[in-house]
């Protein structure tokens, strides 16, 4: 992160701008390409564009054949790199081009890396194919013996050989690689060792002709390098002005990140494109530190690396962000993939029940429901788990416990959903055994005075636990937990006697966020009758609430979200902290990214139109300061005491037996120091 440059900036946010380009190739002639590559480097330098990436061969084209070995091919070769590097003195982008260069007495494949009036460096192809339609031992040398060597090009001369590694000094994190084609279809590619050694960007110049399914085995293996190099992939492929003798050309370009997708181009181009998108060195960065064995990897295979040192000198201005965002990282927008995690997520939590309540005898399953989010998803969670241990659904003791401020509305889809999915329902009313507890500890309330504090609400909420364990003492159960990772995450539970403690916390993996969209997922399933379904859809459809408090005067009900704040922003914040563990400040930058226009970008499929809101930057930050106090301040305790659980989302869990183990007694002062230095007009 630097701090010279404006908060709106990506590249202060640990942002780097990568390229992916395929330009139309005049065969044989390299001023003509040189102009391509120029034309497209200018564009790429107004687009705050940090390495820009070209075809293979991309000053000749890749399909000149005996060509390539013509002196003047080879002379017009050297000018265009010369004339390449001193045209690129203002421009910013770290150029990545394709070229045919002698080197001794031989001809090599090669990746010129040029930088701001440098000549950086030169990588070889190490891998050179030499089957089927492929005839490049014909020509070249392969590169892989290279390492330390140094190359001249005209009156330029640098580094020559895979081993070279570009880093810029002030992008923290951005280390590129280039390695061309052939050498990412290998068993260990060059790029390997390569983030072994601390590349973070991969860059391929390929020059690979197109047949049927070539185009889906490249996305594969750009995938697969990005994700298992944790590290940024950029593939440009040769595409229109190349040989037509006996193949053809699609020009593909796609940008990866940790094995995502970020940008792709169309293919069969008829003229220049380019995929463009900004890559998150910090998440790359985290994954390294986070996943141990990359580098017990490196330790293996002790990789030699020389590292070459550049300047790239972004703009201190607002370049925008040039990838998708999710509003909710936890609930993807794409249908069929939404459907997938949800299908996954309910049946992560049935298996870990099911497993759970074999293991210990089959005890009744003993569960508050409230006719609120939470308990209705866990107890169809329950009612899926009896239906796989072929148990009655009626051995499900389910009991709504209405308080001082429970509704008749939610009381009443309590009770319709526990008769829908077919459990034993029972109402204890709580408000005599509070009543009792508040009259014992000498409470205002007890006196008639309308004191609804912390302890009128606990006691409330304690009741409703003592009761239930007690029942399940009664006849042999277990009972089920409710609350969410999301309320886990702000500590939004009434500790020990209370919702924070069960037997089984079927729900603590599951973010709120999540719960909403897979409670539609069943509902659009169609496993459910029509009046299940519309229990659902009204559970769906009512404010989220403790109901612990009676409403005020003008009738409003006590709203989990006026409190605490929504659990949109929570959960995205709690997405990047548990996950990337990202500053309080690149959250801010990429909340304010993800949710300042309603109108702008996908929302999670089945979202209701009338509840698609925006928030702005001091919104946004206003209820990060809340998720920053309780999480890292205030909730732990109760978190460290929870009980057992599934995990469900790969961002992790709050189980100290699992993703997230911190002190009980620990503080938020460097996050929020952090937040108020970068944003000290919004600052407490």
């Amino acid at each position: 992160m630097s701090d010279s440059l404006p908060f709106s900036s990506a590249y202060r946010h640990g942002f780097a701008r990568i390229a992916a380009c395929t330009v139309p190739v005049s065969l044989a002639d390299p001023a003509t390409n040189a102009d391509a590559v120029l034309d497209a480097a200018r564009a790429c330098d107004a687009d705050a564009v940090a390495v820009a990436v070209f075809p293979e061969l991309s000053l000749t084209g890749y399909s000149i054949e005996d060509l390539v070995m013509q002196d003047v091919v080879l002379d017009g070769v050297v000018a265009a790199v010369e004339r390449l590097v001193e045209a690129s003195v203002d421009l910013m982008p770290v150029l990545v081009v394709g070229a045919p260069l002698r080197h001794r007495n031989r001809l090599y494949n090669c990746a010129v890396v040029i930088h701001r009036g440098e000549l950086l460096g030169v990588a070889p192809k190490s891998y050179l194919p030499n089957y089927r339609e492929f005839y490049e031992r014909r020509w070249f040398a392969p590169g892989d013996d290279q390492a330390g060597e140094d190359i001249r090009i005209g009156t330029l001369e640098a580094p020559f050989g895979p081993d070279l590694l570009f880093e810029a000094l002030d992008v923290p994190g951005l280390v590129v690689h280039a390695e061309v084609c052939e050498d990412v279809w290998v068993p260990i590619p060059p790029s390997s060792p390569a983030a072994l050694a601390g590349a973070t960007v991969l860059v391929n110049l390929s020059g690979s002709p197109i047949t049927i399914a070539r185009a889906d085995d490249r996305k594969d293996l750009c995938r697969s390098q990005s994700l298992r190099c944790l590290a940024a992939y950029a593939y440009a492929a040769a595409g229109a002005g190349e040989s037509t003798n006996d193949l053809s050309w699609d020009g593909q370009t796609m940008v990866y990140e940790g094995g995502n997708l970020l940008a792709e181009t169309e293919r069969f181009p008829d003229g220049p494109r380019r995929s463009v998108a900004d890559v998150d060195l910090d998440r790359l960065r985290q994954d390294r530190l986070r996943q141990g064995t990359f580098d017990d990897n490196r330790r293996t295979h002790e990789p030699v690396f020389r590292t070459v040192h550049f300047r790239l000198d972004p703009p201190a201005r607002d370049v925008g962000l040039r990838r998708t965002l999710d509003r909710f990282p936890f609930v993807p927008d794409d249908p069929a993939r939404l459907a997938q995690d949800c299908y996954e997520a309910f049946n992560i939590q049935v298996a870990g029940l099911v497993q759970r309540m074999t293991a210990i005898g089959g005890p009744k399953p003993v569960i508050g429901v409230s006719g609120g989010l939470d308990s209705t998803h866990a107890l169809l969670v329950v009612a899926r788990a009896m239906d796989r241990m072929g148990r009655p659904r009626s051995d499900i003791l389910a009991y709504t416990m209405p308080g001082f401020a429970t509704s008749d509305h939610t009381k009443s889809n309590a009770i319709a959903l526990a008769e829908a999915v077919g459990a034993s329902i029972e109402t204890i009313d709580i408000r005599p055994m509070a009543t009792q507890l508040l009259e014992g500890i000498g409470h205002p309330f007890a006196d008639g005075r309308p004191v609804h504090d912390v302890t009128f609400e606990n006691v409330q909420a304690g009741a409703r636990t003592d009761f239930l364990f007690r029942l399940a003492n009664q006849n042999g159960g277990m009972v089920i937990g409710t609350s969410d990772l999301s309320e886990l995450a702000l500590g939004w539970a009434t500790y020990g006697v209370g919702d924070q403690m069960s037997h089984y916390a079927v729900n603590s993996g599951v973010p709120k966020t999540l719960i909403q969209h897979v409670i539609r997922w069943v509902i659009a399933a169609g496993e459910i009758d029509e009046a299940t379904a519309e229990v659902l859809q009204s559970v769906l459809d009512t404010e989220i609430s403790p109901e612990l408090v009676p409403p005020d005067e003008h009738g409003n009900v006590q709203s989990t979200e006026d409190l605490v704040g929504p659990y949109a922003l929570h959960d995205f914040t709690l997405f990047h902290v548990l996950r990337y563990g990202l500053r309080p400040s690149k959250i801010a930058f990429l909340a304010e990214h993800a949710w300042q226009d309603a109108a702008a970008g996908a929302w999670p499929p089945g979202f209701p139109a009338y509840e698609r809101y925006a928030y702005d930057l001091p919104t946004v930050v206003r209820w990060l300061r809340v998720f920053v106090r309780r999480y890292f301040a205030f909730a732990q305790f109760k978190r460290s005491a929870i009980p057992n659980g599934p995990k469900v989302s790969p961002a992790g869990s709050l189980s100290p037996r699992g993703d997230w183990r911190a002190p009980s007694d620990g503080n938020a002062r460097a996050w929020l120091a952090e937040l108020d230095a970068a944003l000290p007009d919004l600052a407490d």
